[in-house]
């Protein structure tokens, strides 16, 4: 006679699904067996499920996850919630008096999931009342962060290797999405695992095709309009390398009527979440962020990651990378590196103190050297990187194996010299800040021959998703995700009871949410659509021309418009440059004008870096900027006058 539990009735009445994913039932089962474990699951495999399932079936027990990201635990928890899960969260979000009826209500084993942060795990008082709470296990979720070789080391991490120590008969299970062998290794020692169960999923993304070209600014300015061109309105992420970069990046795009909202640390928490949102819920198509952007990010139909630069090392790339595709169709990885992101790298890894962590980060530079310079197969030397040994001949997926995207094969347009324009108040005439590329205004690409549903329906039920969420205040995906929209525009159910057949529905969803969808489908049918969404607001270019037009200063500008100054500057500079708007004395310091102007005589203003090496150390290169944007401005201005 079979003991062992029965999952798939679980796993059908919470999350909708009729069978696991590739080793997710056999993680559940060590899970329940109070084994530890060590996961190793690329993005996309569903670590979370692995955790979340054995702490669904134990009642009155509580599993502890430990995370570092503040969002996706508040998400998880709705989630949960949402497919009737009893869990909570403790953080620095939570106000005293909610964190003491967490404290109690855990105690009392009223909770499946328990998520802290690695900040307050640590923490004496924690420990202390933990002490009392009935807890199934420990889930270390980004266990890479507690090795010192892996590439998001974090300190905090290796004071978990207490857990042992303080709950010796409670089982510990890491999850990872991306880590080597030798990282592996430091996990299992650091968190003391005993004799764990070792699941580790393969590397190999097969859906996704690696793409690397090494270009310079102005061939890459130009590459990525064309790629964000030719997928049409599918939701891509666009990675780069600085924040500069990033609110650059989006006003250019915005310029060129694409919807892109931007996602990095300097961003306030509520922006950042807001951004967030608007992307999740398909109101942006295009988002911009730094590494900051993505852990725990659960869109599956992105169709494109482009990096802008060179990551720092080769698991950041997988990583991010991998954040595509999740729907298992084809999505492209592209880098559009510069020769100058190499310079960059080695510059902060030079300001390492630690003489050991410089060491590291070097031996991560060379790995990610060799894989952008190599000539072999991306898929074979990402899974050799991890331990995982490929043989092909070819696969087929991947720009060293013959793969190129329509986008990337034809030649880039040299760069054109900049046309000056004449002096504007209003912002009618405003055009991108970049080189002055002409890019056509195509129609959305047509949904690929594979679409098998009708995107019309799929609009008007994100839209009713879009509308669901707002009125509880939670993600877009938590509602529902992409991929069970779609299967019901592809099954069109008509009852409550063929809804439940709908993969990702289950009892607790098709009750909340049941007559709502099928209401949708009744309102289709009739003839009702998706209202378009429009872009709200003026374009960065006409914003900012119409802030200097009103007299404001540069630092009110960028509080305005929600950018850091020196953004402002760059893009003020840009139009003082063109024409588009008169240099104001009041910019910068008379004095240091005069001492700028005189470098210039000198030195030349092609570039802005021997100019600041000459000057003080006080003279910014906002200042510097400014000022050789008016003497360009003035130089090119007089050339046409004494033009015929």
């Amino acid at each position: 006679m079979n003991s062992e539990p029965d999952l798939l009735g679980p796993l059908r009445r919470y999350w909708g699904y009729d069978a696991f994913r590739p080793l997710q039932e056999r993680i559940v089962r060590s899970l329940l067996g109070g084994r530890d474990a060590c996961v190793i699951m690329p993005t996309g495999g569903g670590k979370s499920l692995c955790y979340q399932l054995p702490a669904a079936m134990s009642e009155g027990k509580t599993a502890v996850v430990i995370s570092p990201l503040i969002a996706l635990m508040q998400d998880q928890v709705a989630q949960l919630d949402l497919m009737g899960i009893p869990s909570a969260v403790l953080n620095s979000s939570v106000t005293p008096s909610q964190q003491s009826k967490i404290i109690e209500k855990a105690r009392a084993g009223e909770y499946r999931l328990l998520y802290l942060s690695p900040e307050r795990l640590v923490r004496e008082d924690t420990y202390d009342w933990l002490q009392g709470v009935p807890v199934l296990f420990f889930a270390i979720d980004e266990a890479h962060c507690i090795s010192e070789w892996g590439h998001e080391f974090r300190p905090e991490y290796r004071q978990l290797s207490r857990l042992r120590k303080q709950f010796p008969d409670r089982a510990i299970a890491a999850f990872t999405a991306s880590a080597t062998q030798h990282v592996r290794h430091d996990i299992i020692r650091q968190l003391q695992l005993n004799e764990p169960h070792k699941y580790i999923a393969s590397f190999h993304r097969p859906n996704l095709r690696y793409v690397l070209r090494e270009c310079d600014a102005h061939s890459q300015t130009e590459l990525l309009m064309r790629g964000l061109r030719s997928y049409g309105d599918a939701n891509i992420i666009v990675y780069a390398p600085t924040i500069a970069k990033v609110e650059s990046t989006v006003d250019f795009l915005r310029e060129q009527g694409i919807t892109a909202v931007a996602y990095h640390g300097q961003m306030s928490a509520a922006d950042r979440r807001k951004n967030q949102e608007r992307w999740m819920a398909d109101e942006a198509r295009v988002m911009v962020g730094t590494i900051a952007f993505g852990l725990g990010i659960n869109k599956a139909a992105v169709r494109a990651v482009i990096h802008l630069s060179l990551p720092k090392s080769v698991e950041q790339f997988y990583q991010e990378a991998g954040r595509a595709g999740r729907d298992g169709l084809p999505a492209d990885c592209v880098m559009l590196w510069q020769k100058r992101d190499v310079g960059l790298l080695t510059y902060f890894i030079e300001q390492i103190a630690d003489p050991e962590e410089e060491k590291r980060a070097w031996q991560r530079y060379r790995e990610i050297r060799g894989f952008v310079e190599s000539r072999t197969c991306r898929h074979a030397r990402i899974c050799g990187h991890f331990g995982e040994n490929k043989k092909w001949a070819s696969c087929g997926a991947c720009d060293a194996c013959g793969y190129t995207p329509e986008w990337l094969a034809a030649p880039v347009a040299e760069k054109q010299p900049r046309r000056r324009k004449g002096k504007s108040r209003g912002g009618t005439d405003a055009y991108p800040l970049s080189a002055p590329i002409v890019y056509s205004r195509a129609t959305p690409a047509a949904a690929p021959a594979s679409l098998d549903f009708d995107p019309a329906l799929r609009d008007l039920l994100r839209e009713w998703r879009r509308d669901s969420s707002n009125e509880q205040n939670v993600p877009a995906y938590v509602v529902m995700h992409d991929t069970t929209l779609e299967e019901i525009c592809r099954v069109r159910p008509e009852s409550i009871s063929a809804l439940l057949h709908v993969t990702g529905i289950g009892a607790r969803k098709a009750e909340m949410y049941g007559s709502q969808i099928l209401g949708v489908l009744k309102r289709f049918r009739e003839g009702a659509r998706a209202a378009v969404q429009a872009e709200k607001g003026e374009k960065p270019v006409e914003e900012t021309m119409r802030l200097i037009a009103e007299g404001r200063t540069l630092d009110e500008i960028a509080t305005a418009r929600g950018r850091r100054r020196s953004t402002i500057v760059s893009m003020v500079s840009d139009l003082v440059e063109r024409g588009m708007v008169e240099y104001q004395p009041e910019w910068v310091d008379q004095g240091r004008q005069a001492a700028i102007e005189a470098a210039c005589a000198n030195i030349g203003m092609e570039k802005l870096s021997p100019l600041k090496e000459a000057l003080p150390p006080e003279f910014s290169y906002d200042d510097i900027r400014l000022v050789v944007a008016y003497l360009r401005s003035r130089s090119e201005g007089m050339a046409a006058a004494a033009t015929p």
